[in-house]
């Protein structure tokens, strides 16, 4: 019987063990996706600029504003 309480405190632990570890990195992907949301905003925010191709080289450029 003793084995079984020792068994049982052991598994106990455990769960407790990786219950932390769940919340823990549960925590971090939600702060990692926090800051990538905040980041993709900031871009959004920010004016687009057309392309334009460039006639000798065929490379495309951001727009000249005249």
């Amino acid at each position: 019987m003793p084995q079984f309480l020792h068994l049982f405190a052991a598994g106990a632990g455990l769960v407790l063990a990786g219950r932390r570890w769940y919340v823990r990195e549960r925590s971090r992907i939600a702060a990692e996706l926090r800051a990538a949301k905040e980041a993709m905003d900031r871009d959004q925010a920010s004016p687009i600029v057309s392309l334009e191709a460039d006639p000798l080289t065929g490379i495309y450029r951001p727009k000249r504003l005249h």
